[in-house]
């Protein structure tokens, strides 16, 4: 059965899910969210077993992943499902995600899956060594293994039910857009920026302008900290909670700015 994937990611951890399920299904088209975000119309994938995979951001999905979920037609498809990496709590994102398809869609989701993945939020949890890393993404690659098979052989699995997620969802998350249109202002630049535009290019919301050889955010963020995580120099600070600054970065070691920059469609 032919397969598309579509794939929003920040720091990697969802493009290595997407890549790991896609090999393992074989016949499996990847295509970025983040290309389509400014397409017009609906989108009609060209497949009878249609994914979602994304990160988890404030226990729900990212803005343009939910804005997505509202053009996607998924009136050909034989088979549904949704895939979460997450560094906390995550089974909320995919009812919310079941939610948007079942509203617009008159049906929902097949299959809904979380996996545990290095968190990358550094105002909220410290980046963790290289061992225990490796240890987490181990585990993972687990944990996808099973999820592909669970996929190809079209079985039916619930997101579960996760209280407390649903709750922090609730509390917060309604204010995640909102927050976006103004989260350039969080974010600072120190004097080790080299003006390499690295920021600027890794941003799947293409966000990020050089101005003078220093980055400026622009009113569409999607607080994903790409360009937080892959500034060479640690330069870009996000000033928000416990700041970033001396807190670590992350971003999956299979990930390549190439690889964010294709994001985009460029």
């Amino acid at each position: 059965m032919k397969t598309v994937i579509y794939y929003f990611t920040g720091t990697g951890n969802s493009l290595a899910a997407a890549r790991k399920i896609g090999g393992a299904l074989g016949d499996t088209d990847l295509v970025p969210i983040a290309s389509l975000a400014n397409t017009p119309g609906a989108i009609t994938p060209a497949a009878e077993r249609v994914g979602i995979v994304c990160p988890v951001y404030d226990c729900g999905v990212p803005v343009m992943v939910a804005r997505f979920a509202e053009r996607l037609d998924l009136s050909g498809a034989k088979y549904t499902f949704a895939v979460v990496t997450m560094g906390g709590m995550g089974v909320s994102a995919l009812h919310q995600l079941d939610g948007i398809l079942r509203e617009r869609q008159g049906r929902g989701l097949d299959a809904a899956f979380a996996v545990s993945m290095p968190g990358n939020f550094p105002p909220l949890m410290r980046s963790v060594p290289a061992e225990k890393c490796g240890r987490t993404l181990g585990r993972a690659d687990s944990r996808l293994g099973e999820i592909a098979e669970a996929i190809g052989s079209g079985r039916s699995v619930s997101p579960g039910f996760a209280p407390i997620s649903g709750l922090v969802k609730a509390l917060s998350y309604g204010s995640l857009a909102k927050a976006a249109h103004d989260a350039g202002k969080l974010f600072s630049v120190s004097d080790a920026c080299t003006g390499c535009g690295t920021c600027a290019r890794v941003c799947p919301a293409g966000n990020i302008e050089m101005v003078d050889g220093r980055p400026a955010w622009g009113r569409h963020c999607e607080i994903c900290c790409a360009c937080l995580h892959f500034c060479p120099t640690e330069a870009i600070q996000l000033n928000v909670m416990l700041g970033t600054e001396g807190r670590g970065r992350y971003r999956h070691p299979d990930l390549t700015v190439a690889d964010m920059e294709a994001q985009r469609g460029e």
